[in-house]
């Protein structure tokens, strides 16, 4: 099957010479024509059922339309509500041992433990609803001390106590998991003693089970604060934690191994070590700013001093005079255009001379604190994800705009991507790669059929038909669209339209698909310019690659000849046999191969959102005891 008839043949370029000088408001429905195949007329094949009898509008809906399918949106997160444990149910005789408990063996402290049981008659101890639960039910099977040894807290006790005290290197609030611990030596009565004891034991076993919990899954359920968020419970046997820690010295090994086990967590740590013990931006920039030549800002000598500063031989040689002529001056000169050109591509930017946030970003960077907050935010949305990412593996940075295949700690591919418009966001999920797909139809998704097809069908039918699309209805008969009553439809659309193999095709040459309920999969474009912005959140909310045959490549374990020659035979699929994760993923602090950790803008405001939800939770845990 070959697309490149004289009309199709020249679609690409009439769309890059569209989008390169420009259109008009009034003509965009002549944009949407060329990038979905309006341009492009099939005849109908096969035998259509009689159209359908005309129905009534559906509530809502209008002959002027106005009804939509809305995009997920973001919650006020509300997080679980403590509890007080209620150790009553502690004070009757114990149950005798299961076949799960058989191995179990009270110390000689059994005795006192039970006797240290009337001192938590009035505690007040605040947790979480499941690790309340967990407490009753561990003690409950395993009436002793896990913490205290005779009368004073033992060595699993202070490894923990130290472990806890350093959350703050991952990220975490040491405040979270704080608990008084007893003196050494004291000369409270022996009754005191056994209340302060016993209460330690509780309120050191419920922080910890929080330690454990916040390091696997972190700190918020991610799902809550967003429909665009999209991760499975990683569930922890919370009395299995105090068993393996009654049974263990080693506490401490077993705590830490409760995080993330990848080097992209360990380098976070690292950067964030470093940047706490750094200095703060000696010139900090307006991230904001936005000059054009033959404006003025005060903020321009700044960036010029930095400019000057990292001036490299070539740079100097160059530049260095202009620098030094107009390094103070704050109007933008014709003549730093070229410096300003100059440094934006170096730092891999299209070099058009205009200081935006992303120049700015550049060469102030991010300020000290903002690179904090980023890599807190990283290291929780780590912790989302599996403790091993899996090797090979497909990583999706949105904010980042790049897809890489990762194999054996090695980045294979690194390619540009463009992500989901702000109006139709990417969601953060992984998944696992299933299928390529060669010259693929386009299954037209509903928000599109609604929100940009439906207005116009309404008014031209059949102008599905003539734009290379097939209609089918729910038993999957194909009808002509010119046959539906469109305006009898509102936000629900009881037909599938999907777009046929073609150069115009939305999708390109090809995708890669990872079955997933948000729709969203890896394609080719016939949109190619959009590759040479900096800033590609352009999309309706799939990931457009712009090496689409090397990333196919990859995950099928071929080479990029090997596509091109399946791409010569027409519409095919082809299975990926190898287990490969795909995290389509959303971090604004990243590390590199090479361990660098690289900052990029927050396009969603993501990051902003989850920190509230991370506020709501510790509002909520503050007044714990």
């Amino acid at each position: 099957m070959k697309f490149l008839g004289n009309r199709q043949a020249v679609l690409p370029i009439a769309i890059a010479a569209t989008l390169a000088v420009g259109m008009p408001q009034a003509s965009a429905q002549g944009l949407f024509d060329m990038l979905f195949g309006g341009g492009i007329r099939h005849s109908p094949q096969g035998e259509f059922p009689p159209p359908p009898k005309s129905r009534k509008i559906q509530p809502g809906a209008s002959a002027g339309g106005g009804v939509r399918i809305s995009s997920p949106t973001y919650n006020t997160y509300r997080a679980d509500k403590l509890v007080r444990v209620d150790f009553k149910s502690l004070l009757p005789a114990p149950q005798p041992a299961t076949a799960q408990d058989a191995a179990y063996v009270p110390s000689v402290t059994g005795s006192a433990f039970r006797d240290a049981l009337a001192g938590l008659s009035d505690y007040e101890l605040f947790a979480e609803p499941d690790i309340a639960k967990a407490l009753i039910a561990y003690y409950s099977a395993n009436p002793d001390f896990i913490w205290v040894t005779g009368a004073a807290p033992n060595s699993r006790a202070q490894d923990a106590v130290r472990v806890l005290g350093e959350a703050a290197s991952y990220g975490l609030t040491p405040a979270d998991y704080s608990v008084d611990v007893p003196a050494a030596t004291t000369s409270a009565a022996p009754e005191e003693r056994t209340k302060e004891l016993a209460r330690f034991e509780m309120a050191l076993s419920a922080r910890v089970l929080r330690y454990a919990h916040d390091a696997q899954s972190g700190r918020v359920d991610p799902n809550r604060i967003t429909g665009y968020y999209d991760f499975p419970a990683k569930p922890l046997d919370l009395e299995g934690v105090l068993k393996t820690l009654a049974h263990t010295q080693e506490v401490r090994t077993y705590l830490e191994s409760r995080h993330p086990q990848n080097p992209e967590y360990q380098a976070l740590r690292v950067e964030l070590e470093s940047l706490e013990a750094s200095e703060e931006n000696e010139i900090v920039v307006d991230p904001k700013l936005l000059l054009k030549p033959g404006e003025s800002s005060p903020e321009l000598p700044k960036l010029l001093t930095l400019i000057a500063r990292n001036l490299d031989d070539e740079m100097g040689g160059e530049y260095g005079e202009v620098l030094a002529r107009l390094g103070k001056s704050e109007l933008y000169d014709p003549e730093l255009v070229p410096v300003i050109k100059a440094v934006q591509k170096r730092a891999g930017m299209k070099g058009d001379g205009v200081i935006g946030a992303r120049t700015v970003a550049s060469l102030a960077g991010t300020s000290k604190a903002d690179k904090i907050g980023k890599v807190k935010v990283a290291l929780e949305e780590l912790r989302w994800l599996p403790s091993d990412l899996g090797s090979p593996r497909v990583f999706i940075n949105q904010p980042a705009f790049t897809a890489s295949y990762i194999d054996n700690g090695e980045e294979k591919l690194k390619t540009r991507a463009v992500i989901g418009k702000v109006t139709n966001q990417t969601a953060f999920f992984y998944n696992q790669v299933k299928q390529v797909d060669y010259h693929p139809y386009w299954g037209v998704p509903q928000s599109i059929i609604v929100n940009e097809m439906l207005p116009r069908l309404r008014s031209d039918p059949g102008y599905l038909d003539r734009a290379g699309y097939e209609v089918t209805d729910s038993q999957g008969r194909q009808i002509p669209s010119s046959a539906v009553d469109w305006g009898a439809y509102g936000s629900k659309i009881p037909f599938s339209v999907r777009q046929q193999p073609s150069e115009a095709n939305a999708l390109g040459e090809l995708k890669i698909l990872f079955p997933n309920k948000h729709a969203i999969y890896m394609h080719d474009t016939p949109q190619k310019s959009f590759f040479e912005r900096d800033m590609r959140a352009l999309s309706h909310g799939c990931i457009r690659l712009q090496d689409p045959r090397g990333m196919a490549a990859a995950v099928l374990g071929t080479s990029v000849d090997y596509v091109a020659e399946k791409l010569k035979h027409g519409h095919s699929t082809e299975n990926v046999t190898r287990v490969i994760p795909v995290y389509v993923a959303y971090f604004t602090a990243w590390p590199n191969m090479s361990g660098k950790v690289e900052y990029f803008d927050d396009v969603y405001d993501r990051d902003s959102r989850l920190m509230l939800a991370l506020d709501a939770t510790e509002a909520v845990r503050a007044p714990s005891s």
